[in-house]
């Protein structure tokens, strides 16, 4: 007897119950990683500063740039076209005194780096 009133409210309270699918195996996740500057070195070489650099990474093609200072002053601007067959680019400059040089590289407008080379006294 119990039983038969306990089944209607049992059945009011259960009617309301969902069930939640949860997958078992998540749905893969993309990840798409940035071009990244795996190499970059500023060095002398006589009189000329060579900059290098190499990307890792996915690359779309388009231009390393790079833009030469001394201390504040802009020295010059340089840019070589990168893709997937060319991952690395060496830019030089002619500076005959010694000074404190920086390089900046950037890859498709967005800044990766900055080197430098702070040389002190006579070549």
């Amino acid at each position: 007897m119990r039983l038969v009133l306990l089944a209607p409210l049992l059945a009011l309270l259960l009617g309301g119950c969902r069930y939640t699918f949860i997958p078992i195996i998540p749905d893969p996740v993309a990840v798409s990683l940035p071009t990244r500057l795996v190499t970059a070195s500023l060095r002398r070489d006589g009189r000329e500063l060579i900059a290098s650099a190499a990307l890792s990474g996915k690359i779309e093609a388009g231009y390393l740039s790079v833009v030469w200072f001394d201390a504040d002053r802009e020295l010059g601007r340089d840019s070589v076209y990168l893709d997937a067959t060319q991952r690395s680019a060496e830019f030089r400059i002619t500076a005959p005194d010694k000074g404190s040089y920086r390089a900046l590289l950037s890859f498709g407008g967005v800044l990766l780096r900055q080197v430098e080379l702070r040389e002190t006294g006579d070549l």
